[in-house]
């Protein structure tokens, strides 16, 4: 245990150490630290982003999630790729020339801007408080995750891995904003795909072939081999389309956007693409082959939460080293993402809804400190029972749905008025959160197609109203 320790420490120090280095290239000034100067290379831009889109949502939510569901799961990241690649040919690069056309420093600001007007106040805040709700939640989601790890492998409290990763996140952000994250998401990155490649070696060589593997699985559970859920009420083709919508969704997802937006120029998006996919493909359908590979070597799963399957199975297969990698691993996953919506959500709070306060760097850093605070007060007082699959999906759809198409829409140049802006930001998650708790349809479509639809609806009549009121003027 005392090697698993040292690894995990050894890797942790690492991540720190770098991104402490990124002060050496900071230039002290506000923009830098909420977007890095927009001077990052682009497969770093890229990198980063792919590590917070995985996260601790695949290496303890996507895993769990196929360890109870099996085969099915895999159209979440079908759907997720397919729409995800959408964004990045049609989208980034159009919103890459947007943004630093006006100058705009967060999503919020973007939202809110009008050529003619300059930046709405109103709708900036609007945006800016569903930022804050949404991503300080799904950041508290990222710490318990990594307390969950820690759980099993130390037996320690569930704050303990959540204290934990939130100094260090801290530590780093304070040091040098978003260029910290960035740079620290490329390290993590590189180990988050070594410590997922060897447990899946490992756990290959033990069960066998792939077809050894769906044979395993169908004498476990018949279900688990099907490729699709059942019951599903409103067919299959809506239910992959759900989870392609989820990919859409990446457009209101600001800790994501902020990556995009930092990449050095609109002509090295491309590159960045091409990046980006290189790494999240492989790694997604390394994250659905553990979950199944758990199902198999962790039959019993009334003992224990299937989202602490990971962590359990590299205690089972791995010597001492590599769990401590595995560990870091993990970690690294968690960190990539919560420091990403720390600074995003610290961002919100000190730009968009107080912008007054956020006026230096100084005081943006206050913003981060206050967030990383609530995130991880709301971690422990969960005592690692939150679900963080559910917390990472929910917020997820929240904020696709209501700053998603916004966001679509600004980067192809539209104009939008704050009324039509504010009710589809509140159709989308009004929609969202009816869709999954009223109405209880989560499993049969992700409530995140449904809200990108309501949010869409409402610019169309917009449209429509004003073509109607130009007639009677004409």
């Amino acid at each position: 245990m005392n090697t698993v320790i040292i690894t995990f420490l050894l890797f942790l120090f690492t991540f720190i150490l770098i991104g402490v280095s990124s002060t050496l290239k900071s230039r002290k000034t506000k923009e830098d630290y909420l977007i890095a100067s927009r001077d990052i290379h682009p497969w770093l831009g890229a990198i980063s982003a792919a590590a917070t889109n995985t996260s601790g949502y695949m290496f303890i939510g996507l895993i769990g999630f196929t360890y109870t569901f099996g085969i099915s799961s895999i159209w979440v990241t079908v759907g997720w790729v397919m729409g995800d690649y959408f964004l990045w040919h049609l989208m980034y690069r159009r919103m890459r020339k947007e943004t630093e056309k006006v100058r705009a420093n967060t999503v919020s600001s973007f939202i809110g801007y009008s050529h003619t007007h300059g930046v709405d106040p109103v709708i900036r805040a609007a945006a800016g408080l569903i930022t804050l709700v949404f991503l300080a939640t799904y950041a508290s989601a990222q710490l318990t995750a990594g307390g969950k790890a820690l759980h099993v492998l130390f037996d320690w409290n569930y704050s303990t891995g959540s204290i934990i990763g939130a100094s260090i996140v801290l530590i780093y952000c304070f040091s040098g904003g978003i260029r910290a994250s960035i740079w620290t998401d490329a390290a993590q990155a590189t180990v988050m795909i070594i410590s997922m490649t060897v447990l899946l070696i490992i756990s290959a060589v033990h069960v066998g072939s792939p077809i050894s593997l769906i044979e395993k699985l169908a004498a476990i559970d018949p279900k688990l081999v099907t490729l699709f859920p059942e019951r599903l009420q409103f067919g299959v083709p809506l239910y992959v389309l759900g989870w392609f919508a989820a990919g859409i969704g990446v457009a209101g997802e600001p800790d994501m956007q902020i990556r995009i937006m930092s990449i050095s120029s609109p002509e090295h998006i491309k590159h960045g693409r091409r990046t980006y996919f290189g790494w999240y493909i492989p790694f997604s359908i390394a994250s659905v082959l553990v979950g199944l590979y758990s199902r198999v070597l962790l039959p019993d799963v009334k003992t224990f939460d299937p989202e602490l399957a990971l962590p359990s199975l590299s205690m089972k297969m791995l010597p001492e080293v590599f769990i401590g990698l595995v560990l870091a691993g993990l970690f690294a996953a968690t960190m990539s993402t919560a420091d990403s919506q720390v600074l995003s959500s610290g961002a919100a709070l000190t730009q968009d809804i107080f912008p007054r306060l956020g006026r230096t760097r100084r005081n943006t850093k206050i913003g981060t400190l206050i967030i990383v605070t609530f995130a991880l007060s709301f971690a422990y007082l969960a005592k690692g029972k939150q679900n963080v699959f559910e917390i990472v999906t929910i917020a997820w759809s929240g904020l696709g749905a209501s700053l998603g198409p916004l966001m679509i829409l600004r980067s192809f140049g539209r104009e939008i008025g704050r009324i039509t802006a504010l009710a589809m930001m509140a159709s989308g998650v009004l929609m969202v959160l009816l869709w999954r708790y009223h109405f209880k349809l989560f499993g049969s479509l992700y409530e995140i197609l449904p809200g990108l639809l309501s949010a869409f609806m409402i610019y169309l009549l917009s449209l429509l109203i004003k073509k109607i009121r130009a007639k009677r003027e004409g």
